[in-house]
């Protein structure tokens, strides 16, 4: 674990106020695309509204205004895929067959590869487990990972053949350490994210692509993170197969998808064995199709595949070098602003990791405040969003010092400077005057006590703290 430097040209007084006041300001500075919700009223604890500050964005991204509208655009020809002779059938057939096209080009694709809509990164994944080569009955080999990764490239991996790997402290000497893991034999395929969920931190997928090629095995990137902030060509970095989440793409309507080579898919286990999966069914066998539906047994997610592959066509749209400096002057901001706070720590996982391969997550803990707590705070009495726990990824945070938990702003095409700049005076404002509210525990959350705040009125007008998921103890 390691303190970040960083440097950044300093905002004038000038650009405060213009901001403050919503005139024109650099481009680094502005939302580079409008997302629904931008404009969203927060009831504060002590009365009173304020916009809401989306800083959990590494969570589920707002949809882009341009994406909501192509929902509600195409909602009116919604109807079930691949049998219906009818108008609307041929149309949601065309539209859901031509975003597997639109995602293939987004990622750079090899013409062959297989692109399979799925619920999520951690579906795709799970697809891909039942997938592994298989010889005389038994897996050829075994599942490569880290210790840094999301549970949903973890988990997977335990239920067949697999070896992990402790993440050196250095960059470089994590990928020494695979290349000499890989080199004992008997590794099938490297499991890899493209950029850390905790700490933002991106990975060479090229050069771990090219490692596993070397001694044999293939390579899957878990881009849940990495798709939302960096341009992927998986062709050029040849990569084997790759996964991303809709709702973290600007397109949250439960959608996600594997793209990757066929040859393991096609003979791999169906995910989901159901009607649209077989060439024939008898009573009491089947004869399973190839292709993507293979995988995609009963009626598909239409609207989440095309309005993530709408999604894809506006980021695949964006100007390269204001997307990276719009990112890079929010979260330099940020981790300048919060490394001047006394008691604030920001954690990153190597030593030598080059800010700008970095995307916008910023990992942070206040000394001598629960992480849950200090997120209440900041939601309750300034309007502000961001997450706190262990981001489903135990191992990671234990071995960064954080046991507990930590707390982590997130932010992209939607983020305003000024949704850093609330977070630093938020930060200061707790370390200066403490706590404004009584809070309690709730179900394992922290909730200010006494809550009267109102929801709308079709929204239960309770904490949102029922069912929340056990994460306190390993």
């Amino acid at each position: 674990m390691s303190t970040a430097t960083f440097t950044s040209p300093a905002l004038s007084q000038n650009d405060e106020s213009a901001q403050q006041h919503g005139e024109s300001l650099p481009r680094a500075l502005r939302p580079l695309a409008a997302v629904t919700g931008a404009e969203l009223r927060a009831p504060l604890i002590q009365g009173g509204h304020v916009r809401y500050a989306n800083l959990d964005y590494g969570a589920s991204a707002p949809a882009l205004t341009v994406v909501s509208a192509y929902l509600n655009e195409i909602l009116p020809y919604y109807a079930s895929v691949h049998r219906g002779a009818g108008y609307a059938s041929q149309i949601s057939t065309s539209v859901y067959e031509n975003a597997r096209n639109i995602v293939r080009d987004f990622v750079g694709g090899r013409p062959d590869d297989s692109v399979i809509f799925t619920r999520n990164t951690t579906d795709s994944l799970n697809l891909l487990a039942g997938c592994l080569a298989v010889e005389h009955g038994k897996h050829s080999g075994e599942v490569l990972y880290l210790d840094i990764e999301h549970h949903a490239n973890l988990l997977p991996w335990q239920g067949v053949p697999h070896r992990s790997i402790v993440a050196a402290d250095t960059l470089s000497e994590t990928v020494a350490n695979v290349r000499t893991a890989l080199s004992h034999g008997g590794v099938n395929l490297l499991a890899v994210t493209g950029a850390s969920n905790v700490t933002g931190e991106i990975l060479p997928i090229g050069e771990l692509a090219a490692l596993a090629h070397e001694f044999g095995a293939r390579i899957v990137v878990d881009a849940a993170q990495l798709a939302p902030h960096r341009r992927i060509d998986i062709a050029a970095a040849d990569v084997d197969y790759l996964v991303f989440s809709g709702h973290k793409l600007y397109a949250p309507f439960g959608a996600g998808v594997l793209v990757g080579r066929p040859d393991w898919l096609d003979a791999g286990t169906p995910h989901l064995a159901g009607g649209g999966a077989v060439r024939e069914a008898r009573l009491d066998s089947v004869s399973w199709a190839t292709g993507p539906a293979r995988h995609e047994g009963g009626s598909p997610n239409v609207l989440g595949a095309a309005t993530l592959a709408r999604a894809t066509q506006v980021i695949a749209g964006l100007d390269h070098d204001e997307w990276h400096a719009h990112e890079a002057a929010i979260r330099t901001h940020l981790v300048e602003g919060l490394q001047q706070i006394d008691g604030v720590t920001v954690h990153q996982i190597f030593s030598d990791t080059d800010p700008r391969d970095t995307i916008g997550v910023v990992n942070f803990s206040l000394q001598g405040y629960d992480a849950g707590l200090v997120a209440a705070y900041l939601a309750a009495e300034h309007g502000i969003g961001l997450r706190d726990g262990r981001f489903c990824a135990h191992p990671l945070l234990k071995r960064l010092g954080l046991p507990s938990g930590s707390l982590r702003a997130s932010f992209g095409l939607g983020s305003r400077l000024e949704d850093a700049t609330r977070l630093i005076a938020g930060i200061k404002a707790l370390q200066s005057d403490g706590l404004g509210w009584d809070y309690v525990v709730d179900a394992g959350r922290w909730v200010p006590a006494n809550d009267h705040r109102s929801y709308p009125e079709w929204a239960p007008n309770t904490p949102g703290t029922a069912g929340a998921a056990p994460c306190s103890t390993d």
